[in-house]
């Protein structure tokens, strides 16, 4: 039996819906974008190995808070892990900056709120911290000496992976003055406009990717299939189950960083779990271009470790909040995540507006970034920066500062 399909009608559901998810988290994008190039444009990566040199919980906190002030490009963070391993920096120290990186920084945080609802926001924080504390537990209990030997010694071979200059390239703002006083001078503003851009950059194409599969996905699955995935008709091994079958569907999706909340969203409309999706969120780790960037990183036998650990931590934070969350009533009632289409989506109204003001917001930055020869930078975002490159802030932004 051959059914008939209008082809132009459900490849237009498909770009409509993601139009709209695109529409609708635009704003949220640019703002958390922006608040991260602050950060970063204040907090310098230079010499940041010394402050990781074991696993104590001194290092692991300050490992953790480093990670949110980085970048949110799970391709940088896995690059700038291991530099800072390759320098010094104790090995589950490197990880656990890594997993900071990309689950606990401000601008996923934002977008989960508006896609997916605050509760999942201060899940994926609670999760994330979670996470962090699991893979410390399993490193110290089966990371062997011999293993962090055979990481360091893959790591040395300089083998290349993705967004190795953008990892490396350090942007602060040095100089006198408090910190507001650096962020809105000429340095500042040149500092912050060359991270946006550079973010940017780095995250676009998961984005996309991420915005295009949701689109799919919310146009030609049928809620059955999803039903029957996610065993909703099941209420006690859904909650068990989600988690688990979370990091699967985002191993095999490709995509990773904020690119994955869009999925997530059509997961939880589909019937996931709440667990899941934190799950879900949590193995953009663990994706299979990720994995061989390990391979190539550490070796083989690492990179299987690296797998086994960081999955192990996925599926048991998000099972942990899953089941926390709905046992103190933070599960939301309803699976109203937001995916609409463009007509739903681009009315009148404060989403609009607020877009309005992200693009001018993101014209000025970028008109900055190329004014101030930033171009050229772009070029070098997968390339490695050898010590003869100036990608320390103070000198770098010292030479723009007499430039314009």
């Amino acid at each position: 039996m051959i059914l008939a399909v209008d082809v132009p009608h459900e490849l237009w559901r498909a770009v409509s819906f993601t139009l709209g998810m695109t529409w609708e988290i635009l704003w949220a994008l640019v703002l958390g974008f922006l608040l991260s190039a602050i950060v970063q444009a204040l907090v310098p990566k230079r010499r940041v190995e010394r402050l990781l040199p074991d696993d104590s919980p001194r290092s692991v906190t300050t490992a953790t808070a480093l990670g949110v002030a980085s970048s949110s490009c799970s391709y940088a963070a896995v690059a700038l892990a291991r530099t800072l391993f390759r320098k010094g920096a104790d090995f589950t120290a490197s990880i656990v900056f890594e997993i900071a990186s990309t689950n606990l920084v401000v601008e996923l945080g934002i977008v989960i709120a508006l896609v997916l609802g605050w509760e999942f926001t201060v899940g994926e924080y609670a999760g994330g911290v979670l996470m962090i504390v699991v893979v410390v537990v399993l490193f110290r209990g089966f990371l062997t000496r011999r293993l962090v030997e055979r990481a360091r010694a893959e790591a040395e071979l300089g083998r290349l992976g993705s967004m190795e200059g953008h990892a490396e390239m350090d942007m602060s703002v040095g100089g006198d003055g408090g910190l507001w006083q650096r962020l809105l001078s000429r340095p500042g503003f040149t500092s912050v406009s060359h991270v946006y851009v550079m973010e940017w950059a780095a995250v676009l194409r998961d984005i996309a990717v991420g915005l295009v599969a949701a689109g799919m996905l919310a146009a030609w699955v049928p809620d059955s299939f999803w039903r029957s995935l996610f065993l909703t008709h099941h209420s006690t091994w859904s909650h068990v189950w989600g988690p688990v079958i979370g990091p699967l569907v985002a191993v095999l999706s490709f995509v990773c960083s904020v690119g994955n909340v869009p999925l997530a969203a059509v997961l939880w409309n589909g019937g996931i779990s709440f667990g899941g999706v934190i799950a879900f969120i949590f193995a953009d780790l663990i994706i299979l271009p990720i994995l061989d960037i390990y391979r190539r990183y550490y070796g083989v036998r690492v990179a299987g470790f690296l797998f086994a650990t960081l999955a192990a931590a996925a599926v048991a934070a998000g099972l942990a909040v899953g089941l926390l969350f709905e046992a103190i009533g933070l599960v939301p009632d309803e699976r109203n995540a937001k995916v609409e289409d463009a007509a739903a989506a681009f009315t009148l109204g404060p989403t609009t507006w607020l877009n309005i003001v992200a693009l001018a917001v993101s014209g000025a930055l970028v008109w900055r970034f190329f004014a101030t020869g930033g171009g050229p930078m772009l070029r070098m975002m997968d390339e490695p920066m050898g010590d003869d490159h100036d990608h320390c802030g103070h000198e770098h932004h010292h030479g723009h500062a007499h430039a314009h």
